[in-house]
Parts: structure tokens; sequence; C-alpha cells
């Protein structure tokens, strides 16, 4: 789909239609050359109507670049029909039938323009020979040679023309795309810094209040009642291991995440890492894997960005599903896929196209950053994720990671 808007092609139009109009009645008026009158205002006429018609049925503002090039076609069509009627490529305004080949050239791609470029060449030829003479007040005689010239002047013209302004305008359009790129790349960068902003509060906030359980729980721990009691001991210290397992994790957090270990090196069957993920919710709801193309014990690089991205992806299908998860995992071409279905509603069209976003959620129960996090993740170990209904209305998360992160 190219940028160009329709209206700009309507405006234009009508700009033409009104010039051909002028310049039409000032011949005949004021200058008082006869001219085939009845003839051009019908073809003027003609243009209005297909004008009209792209203005009040064609409802996409954007238009594809078949659609524009077609668009451009009768315009240079309308341009020619009139030029025959009044003198051919002798007439002062034949240079107009540059202008669709300078538009094709800046929006559309190289192939139409090489169309539209031969069939106004063609059309300059046409009118060279065969045209309807003005009815000049003077004797108006043109060598041979200067007519065999202003044919050949204007195809050379064409084709510069429209060379000319695709390269530059080929060139606009990469570095547009680069800034476009970089300025999408900047900005996903500035949403990560500002979560990471948010776990640093997060962590200086929760410190405070588990140094107090800390202090509560081993205080209990040297009650008498409590050391007699074995079940409620049992219940405390099991409180205080994952009181302890939360400060690790804020400790993890607190620090710069290239000095954490990696675990690049470690290998999980991604059955378990599914499992895992899974199990650490607790909930009732059924998960089921399929394999294809490939076996159970097939085991990827531990990561601790695909351990944490499909953590996110898992929980938000069981938020959203109705009894229970689906997994298919296929293993082809050195790429492996996971397709991540839930049993409920799906995606609506209003999310389906902000996913990927942060602050994007169904419910508010959430800040909406499961998804964004678990996209960027994903996408910085090279893989890519894709969001989808599938034809029976459930919600797709399907996930690709290369081979590399495949252990052998």
């Amino acid at each position: 789909m190219n940028t160009i808007l329709l209206t700009n092609l309507i405006k234009i139009r009508w700009i033409a239609i009104f010039g051909q109009f002028t310049a039409i009645f000032f011949v005949h008026t004021i200058l008082e050359i006869k001219l085939l009158l009845v003839e051009c205002i019908l073809v003027i006429l003609f243009s209005v109507l297909i004008n009209l018609g792209a203005f009040f049925f064609q409802k996409k503002d954007k238009i594809s670049d078949k659609k524009v090039f077609f668009f451009l076609l009768f315009d240079t069509t309308q341009l020619g029909i009139l030029l025959f009627l009044n003198g051919g490529i002798l007439n002062p305004f034949s240079i107009l039938v540059l202008a669709p080949v300078i538009i094709s050239a800046t929006y559309l791609k190289s192939l139409w323009t090489v169309f539209l470029s031969a069939y106004s060449i063609f059309l300059v030829i046409i009118i060279k020979y065969f045209f309807i003479s003005l009815n000049w007040k003077n004797d108006f005689i043109i060598p041979k040679l200067y007519n065999n010239g202003l044919l050949i002047s204007l195809i050379v013209t064409i084709i510069f023309i429209a060379v000319y302004a695709y390269l530059f305008a080929s060139s606009s359009r990469k570095i547009s795309k680069a800034l476009s790129e970089i300025k999408l790349q900047l900005n996903n960068q500035r949403k990560i810094t500002e979560i990471g902003s948010l776990s640093a509060a997060a962590v200086h906030e929760l410190s405070t209040p588990l140094n107090t359980i800390f202090l509560i729980l081993n205080d209990l721990l040297k009650e008498e009642v409590l050391i007699q009691n074995k079940n409620l001991l049992k219940d405390v210290t099991l409180l205080k291991s994952q009181a302890k397992r939360c400060s690790d994790i804020l400790l993890s957090l607190s620090k710069n995440p290239y000095l954490l270990k990696d675990n690049f090196f470690e290998k999980i069957k991604i059955e378990d890492l599914l499992k895992l993920s899974f199990e650490k919710f607790n909930t009732t709801k059924a998960l089921h894997i399929n394999f294809e193309k490939t076996n159970r014990d097939l085991t990827i690089l531990y990561k601790d960005e695909i351990n944490y991205a499909f953590s996110n992806i898992i929980q938000n299908a069981i938020q959203h599903s109705i009894n229970k998860v689906l997994v298919n995992i296929i293993l082809e071409s050195n790429e492996l896929s996971v397709k991540i279905t839930d049993d409920g509603n799906g995606f609506s069209r209003e999310i389906l196209d902000k996913l990927g976003e942060p602050y994007i959620t169904k419910t508010k129960k959430g800040m909406g950053l499961g998804i964004f996090i678990a996209k960027n993740l994903i996408e910085n170990v090279g893989g890519r994720i894709y969001f989808y209904n599938s034809s029976s209305g459930n919600a797709v998360v399907e996930i690709f990671l290369k081979g590399s992160i495949l252990k052998k």
C-alpha cells in the first residue's frame, strides 16, 4: 500500500479540469481560434464524472498502486484525446503529459512507472502523426525537422523525468522508512526504560514491608507455642522461605542485568518449561501439549527471556480460557514453532490491532504490560511472535524461535 491519498488525486484532477475549461474558453472566445468545442467539453465532462465517482464510491482514502496507476492512465488518455482534438504535440500544453509520469515515479513502484512512461511515449507518437489541426488566423508553418525534434524532446523528457523523479523519490522513501524504524525502536526502548524504572521503584517500595515480614517471622519462630506446634512451625517456615525467595528476586532486579548469572548453556526440555510456566499459576484448567515433526525429548537452551515470555503468555491464556490451554510444538526447517491457543472468546478487533504495545489490556485488573514484555523478550533472542484468532475464534499466540536455541 502506497502513501498517496485518493483525495490528493481527486484535488489534482479538479485543478486539471478547471485549467482545461479555462484554456478552451480563453482560446475560443479571447483568441478567437475555432475549436471543436462540443467534443472538448464532452471529454472534460467525462473526467468530471470519473472524479465524482471516485469521490462518492471509493471508501478508503489510501488506495493500491494498481488503482493509482489506472487513475494516472486515465488522466494521460484524457489529455491525449484533448491534444488530438487541438493540434497534437504542437499544442503548447502537450508538455503536461509529463505530470502523470512524475506522480507515478514519485509514489509508485518502478514497474508501474515503466508502463505509464511507455504508454505516454506511445500516445505522444500517435498524436504526432494523427491529430486535428488548429484553425490559426495566420499561417503557422512548422519545419519538419523542428516537428521531429519536438517529438524526440518529449520522449527524452518523459524518460529522463521518470528516472530522475523515481531515483530521488526512492532514496527519500528509504531514508523515511529508516527514520521511521529508528523512531519506533527508540520509542520501544523508551517504554522499556520506563518499565525498568517502575521495577526499580517497586524494588525500593517492597523492601521495607518485606523486611518487616522477616522480623515478625523471626520473632514467631522463637515463640514456645509455635515450636511445640509442628504444623504451625512448618507453615511459618514455608512462609519464611517464600519471603526469602521474594527477597532474592527483588535483589536480582536491583542489580545490573549484565552482572547476573547467564544460564545460556543450561538445557531444559521444552515440555518441562511449558509445564513449569503453567503450574506456577495453580489453576484447575488443563494444559494439552502436542508435538508435530519432533518428539517430547526436544530440549532448548534455557534463557530467562524465553522463560519469562512463556510465563506471561501462558498466564494470559489461562486468564481468558474457559477449560483448557492447547500448545502445539512444531520443529521444521531448523525453526521451532510454539503455538499457544486458549478456548476462550479470542482477541477483539480493537485489541488485536494494538497487541504488542504497552498498556493494552482486555481487563482493568492489570497494567497491560505482559504481552508487550513477552514480545520484546522474544525479539531480543532473535525470535518472532504473532497474535491472531483461529478459524474457530480462539486466541492464538504463535512464537517462532531460531534453531540456534535448540540444544543438540
